[in-house]
């Protein structure tokens, strides 16, 4: 009768403590749910593009939080302290109080030697400025023979020399030659020359060759003169410099001694 009294009271000890483990382990694991919020997760918004001073508010009304893990990157469309990448990605589902590590472009740009662009052309000088990290800005022209060909360039207002240090990313200005100069030239007498002797004379002249217009079936002759320009010589016409007369011309006939039209 003894034996099985203590069999007993072994038995309910034994259960006992096995529901004593149970409720601490439930209590538990209730405890280390409850405190990293098991189950509540909260997605990733997209952050890329927006400025790192809005992230702190942004994020912390979204119970997440934000550090920079590079900021060393310069991006020439975009502008200062932009996020570029981040970890984790967007939409993925993460705990609240999660750390956003994101990599942003550099807040102050690295400095850059500006490109000698004098006289070269528009074209070349847009490939130069990219190929250095600049932008193109505003374009002025102003009367110079050199039509098309660079200037000067500044940078807000200030001129600027080959070598000087720039920011990367900054706007040039060019000004540009309009290909008319500043110089008043009387337009001279090119009727009756020929097509090659009205060109030369333009050349010498600083003026360049408007249209021409030639008569039909014959534009591989070289027996080209000149019956019509515009404008017409005179001693009171005068235009600048790098502008243009247009010209019609005529075929002589040298072996019938008359003119086609």
């Amino acid at each position: 009768m003894t034996d099985k009294l203590s069999k007993r009271k072994i038995l309910i000890h034994l259960v006992a403590s096995i529901a004593s483990m149970i409720i601490i382990l439930f209590t538990l694991v209730s405890w280390l749910s409850s405190y990293t919020n098991h189950g509540e997760t909260v997605t990733v918004p997209n952050i890329k593009g927006m400025k790192y001073a809005e992230l702190k508010e942004y994020l912390g009304n979204k119970n997440l939080d934000v550090k920079i893990s590079d900021s060393s990157m310069f991006l020439l469309d975009k502008g200062p302290g932009v996020v570029v990448e981040q970890d984790p990605r967007p939409n993925e589902q993460v705990k609240e109080g999660r750390t956003i590590y994101v990599s942003i472009t550099r807040t102050v740009p690295p400095q850059v030697k500006m490109p000698n662009l004098i006289d070269v052309s528009q074209r070349q000088a847009e490939a130069i400025l990219f190929s250095y990290g600049l932008r193109l800005g505003s374009m002025i022209y102003k009367p110079d023979l050199a039509k098309g060909a660079i200037l000067e360039m500044s940078c807000k207002g200030k001129l600027l020399k080959a070598g000087e240090s720039i920011a990367k990313g900054s706007k040039i200005d060019l000004v540009l030659g309009d290909g008319v100069g500043i110089t008043d030239v009387a337009v001279p007498n090119l009727l009756n020359l020929s097509l090659e002797e009205a060109v030369f004379v333009l050349k010498g002249s600083a003026l360049n060759v408007g249209e021409v217009s030639y008569p039909s079936g014959k534009l591989d002759s070289v027996n080209f003169f000149v019956v019509e320009q515009m404008p017409m010589p005179g001693d009171s016409v005068f235009i600048k410099q790098g502008e243009s007369v247009s010209l019609k011309v005529v075929y002589q006939n040298k072996t019938e001694r008359r003119y086609e039209y």
